[in-house]
C-alpha cells in the first residue's frame, strides 16, 4: 500500500532516476522526477512536495558537491520548510555533511539500500508534515488569540423583537447554512454570530471573525486568503489566511457591505470552489468552513448591481436574519443596562445599588443611534465616574445634550442616513473632534467612521 506523500526527486543520470522512481512508485503516491536541477522552482511552484530526494553532483567530472549546495540554498529560500534529503557518491561525503549543515535533513550514499532508502523519505515526509501542522496552528493561534477578549456572551432580550431572531437562529443554526445578518452599527451582530457558531455542529472548532471596514483594500486579499513569502514587498514570511485559519469552523465577515467589487469576485470563487489560493502562490489549498456575514449597509444597495455582485449576494444570504435597532427593543433596555452594570461593578471592584428611576426613564427614551455599543459605553463611563449609591441621571450627563428618541411618525419621516449622520456629528462634537472616542461611543472602528466621514462630507 502507497502512502499519502508527495516526493520530488532531482537526477542527471536516467537510469539512477528511473530506478530510484521505480522503487519509491511502489511507496508513495505522488513521486515527480526532473534529470535538470533547472526545473526545480518551476516545478516548486507547481506543487507542494513533502520530500526532495537531490543529487549532489549535475556536472560531468564534477564531484565537489558544489551545485547540489547551489540548489538546496535555492531551495530553502524559496520554501525555508522543505525537506531535502541528498544523494551522493561515496567521494562526496564531506560535502553532503556540508549540506546537512546548511538545511538537508539526511543524505543516501550510492549505491543505495532499498529499505534505507524508503525509510529515510517517510521520516521526511512524516517531519514536513509535522513542521507544516506546527506552523498552520501557531498561525492559527495567533489569529485566534485576537478573539480571547470578545468571548461568546449569551444574547439579553425578552422582547417580541429579539424572540424573532432567536426562533431563526435556533432553526438555521445546526445546519451548515450560510447567514447574513442585517442590521445597523451596534445592533449586536458579531453576537449573533457567535450565538450561531455555539448552537452549530461546529461549535467544537473555530470562530474567526474578520472586519473588512477595518482593512485596507490593498491588504484585504492577504488577510483573507494568505500569502507566501516575497509575495510582494514586506511580505518576509508565509503567511495563514484567515481563510484557512477558520477551516473546520465558522468564518464571520462582518461589514461585508464594504467588500470591495474588485475582491468580490474573488471571495465568490473561493465559496464555489471551496478552496483559496495564498497571494503568490498557484497551489490551491482546500477550506471547509461555515460562512456567516454581516453588514450594516440597506439590503436595497446589496440588490443594486453596481454596488455588489447579486451572485455572491445569493451564496451569502442562504438565511436573512434581521437584528432591530435598541429604539425597537425597549423592553430591553433595563435588562441589558442592568446586565452592563454588573459586569462592569465586577470590573472596576465599584459597589453600586443599582440605576434610580430617573436615569432608567432617560436609558429608554434616548434614541440611542449607536445602539446597544453606545448603551454598554454609556453604563461604562457612567461607572468609572458616578459618585453615590445608585446611577443617576446626572451620570448620563452625555445622553441629555443628545436627543431623546422621536415619536413613531418621526422615526418613519426621519432616514436612518440623517440619523447615523446627525448621530455622528453629535458624537465628533463632544469629543472635540477627537475620532477615536468617537468611534468608541458609536461602536465603529477609525476606519469606518472616517469612511462615514467622508461620505456626510464632515
Amino acid at each position: 500500500m502507497t502512502q499519502d506523500g508527495r516526493i520530488l526527486i532531482v537526477e542527471d543520470d536516467e537510469d539512477v532516476l528511473s530506478s530510484c522512481r521505480l522503487l519509491l512508485k511502489k511507496h508513495f503516491d505522488n513521486v515527480t522526477t526532473s534529470n535538470t536541477p533547472a526545473m526545480i522552482p518551476q516545478l516548486m511552484a507547481e506543487n507542494e512536495f513533502d520530500a526532495i530526494l537531490l543529487d549532489m553532483n549535475f556536472e560531468p567530472n564534477d564531484h565537489s558537491g558544489r551545485d547540489g549546495l547551489k540548489w538546496l540554498s535555492n531551495i530553502l529560500n524559496a520554501d525555508q520548510m522543505a525537506v531535502v534529503v541528498m544523494i551522493t557518491a561515496f567521494s562526496s561525503v564531506d560535502a553532503a555533511v556540508e549540506a546537512m549543515k546548511l538545511g538537508a535533513v539526511d543524505f543516501i550514499e550510492k549505491p543505495w539500500n532499498n529499505e534505507k532508502l524508503v525509510s529515510t523519505l517517510k521520516a521526511a515526509v512524516r517531519l514536513r508534515r509535522a513542521q507544516s501542522d506546527s506552523k498552520r496552528f501557531q498561525q492559527q493561534a495567533r489569529i485566534l488569540s485576537e478573539d480571547l477578549s470578545r468571548r461568546h456572551h449569551p444574547i439579553t432580550g425578552e422582547s417580541s423583537a429579539i424572540k424573532k431572531v432567536m426562533d431563526i437562529v435556533s432553526k438555521a443554526a445546526p445546519t451548515d447554512a450560510n447567514i447574513l445578518i442585517l442590521g445597523e452599527s451596534g445592533t449586536g451582530k458579531e453576537l449573533v454570530a457567535r450565538e450561531i457558531h455555539a448552537r452549530s455542529q461546529r461549535a467544537d472548532e473555530v470562530f474567526v471573525s474578520v472586519d473588512l471596514g477595518a482593512i485596507t483594500e490593498t491588504l484585504l486579499e492577504s488577510e483573507l486568503f494568505g500569502h507566501k513569502k516575497g509575495a510582494f514587498t514586506g511580505a518576509g514570511e508565509d503567511r495563514l489566511g484567515r481563510f484557512q485559519a477558520a477551516s473546520g469552523g465558522t468564518f464571520f465577515l462582518d461589514e461585508i457591505g464594504n467588500l470591495p467589487l474588485s475582491a468580490q469576485s474573488k471571495l465568490l470563487t473561493a465559496l464555489e470552489n471551496r478552496e483559496v489560493t495564498p497571494l503568490g502562490d498557484e497551489r490551491p489549498r482546500e477550506i471547509d468552513i461555515r460562512l456567516v456575514s454581516a453588514t450594516n449597509v440597506d439590503l436595497s444597495k446589496l440588490k443594486d448591481s453596481s454596488e455588489f455582485r447579486q451572485d455572491l449576494l445569493y451564496r451569502l444570504n442562504t438565511v436573512e436574519i434581521h437584528l432591530p435597532p435598541l429604539r425597537e427593543r425597549i423592553d430591553d433596555i433595563p435588562l441589558l443596562a442592568n446586565s452592563f452594570l454588573n459586569q462592569y461593578s465586577r470590573k472596576f471592584n465599584r459597589m453600586v445599588n443599582g440605576i434610580s428611576d430617573d436615569a432608567m426613564k432617560l436609558l429608554t427614551t434616548y434614541s440611542w443611534p449607536g445602539n446597544i455599543r453606545e448603551l454598554r459605553y454609556s453604563i461604562e463611563r457612567a461607572m468609572i465616574l458616578f459618585d453615590g449609591e445608585e446611577l443617576r441621571s446626572s451620570d448620563f450627563s452625555a445622553l441629555k445634550k443628545g436627543n431623546a428618541r422621536p415619536s413613531a411618525m418621526g422615526v418613519q419621516n426621519k432616514s436612518l442616513e440623517q440619523m447615523e449622520e446627525n448621530a455622528i456629528r453629535q458624537v465628533l462634537q463632544k469629543h472635540d473632534g477627537n475620532v477615536s472616542y468617537a468611534a468608541k461611543e458609536l461602536g465603529l472602528t477609525r476606519t469606518s467612521l472616517y469612511r462615514r466621514i467622508k461620505k456626510y462630507e464632515i
